[in-house]
């Protein structure tokens, strides 16, 4: 998708749309394709370098979630890094608001991760009620408030201070808010902390990483958060428990490992090598076991024996 040209991209955009629902091209960057099955409604907001990353035959992420349990999907798709920030997407979500679109479905959820996250906040502001996940998202770009993050400078010409344009501001009258970050992630953890309200759940997730919502569709649990969500059960506690699939997501535990030499704490380590190497075959877990050993015996420490 990314090597297509404006014509061929919104065409093959077209085509996905066409078989059960319909397509919008909004504007040369943007596009929505809603599915009309149920009255669940899961809107996503993604960007064609997300999807094209995942697979080169990748449909967005709530196509299949959609199709599987019998719920409406409304997708944003962006062609390029734009945040979303354009006069013919705050049209499109105006011309829904007149049509009351979303009071025609039972419960809403808006999902998006980083930029997508951004926009899914703050177009949640069109559909009050509705609950909000939001993976590592910023709150603005806007350098007056979030001057201190160097990591978009080049985007600062977008305009976050018109319409739709603080996503913390936008999700007030949301229902509940979750907001996925990992808190060892410095920039990350400014911006969720912005988000902070009564009606907004910090989740942090230390060591996941930079790309929360990457880590989240590798793990495989995005659509049970996403299922959870839409079936009325979802919360922190649930989080937790569909979050322990990153015991076996080998980037975390990595990430985990390279905490614990960080830390100066090798017999940590090697329980983790350990747990790694026995559970998932890991090859190079395995060889790092066997090297915390050898340094362990030497300082006459040893791991205790596994239970039986």
């Amino acid at each position: 998708m990314r090597s297509l040209s404006d014509v061929e991209w919104f065409a093959g955009i077209s085509d996905l749309g066409k078989a059960e629902g319909e397509c919008h091209r909004l504007g040369h960057s943007h596009a929505a394709l809603f599915l009309d099955r149920g009255p669940t409604l899961i809107v996503t907001f993604e960007s064609s370098d997300e999807i094209a990353n995942r697979h080169p035959d990748s449909l967005p992420v709530g196509f299949d979630l959609a199709k599987e349990r019998k719920w409406s999907h409304l997708c944003l798709l962006a062609r390029s890094d734009t945040w979303f920030r354009d006069k013919t997407v705050y049209a499109y979500f105006d011309q829904l608001v007149d049509a009351a679109f979303f009071e025609e479905f039972d419960q809403v959820v808006f999902y998006g991760a980083g930029m997508a996250g951004y926009a899914a906040a703050a177009y949640s502001a069109t559909a009050p009620g509705a609950t909000v996940i939001l993976a590592a998202p910023q709150a603005t770009l806007d350098p007056r408030i979030t001057g201190w993050d160097p990591r978009f400078t080049e985007f600062r010409r977008l305009c976050f201070t018109d319409r739709y344009g603080y996503a913390p501001e936008m999700t007030e009258g949301a229902g509940d808010v979750y907001v996925i970050f990992d808190p060892e992630q410095n920039l990350d953890a400014m911006h969720a902390a912005l988000f902070a309200r009564a009606h907004v759940t910090l989740l942090p997730c230390r060591n996941l990483g930079r790309d929360i919502g990457r880590a989240l569709e590798e793990m495989r649990i995005i659509r049970a958060i996403l299922s959870a969500i839409g079936a009325g059960e979802f919360d922190a506690t649930r989080f937790r428990t569909i979050y322990r699939a990153r015991r076996n997501y080998i980037p975390y535990l990595q990430n985990l490992l390279a905490r614990l030499d960080r830390d100066g704490r090798p017999y940590l380590a090697a329980l983790l090598c350990r747990s790694v190497a026995e559970r998932l075959n890991v090859p190079a877990f395995a060889m790092r076991l066997a090297r915390l050993r050898q340094d362990l015996e030497a300082q006459g420490r040893k791991l205790p024996s596994r239970r039986r």
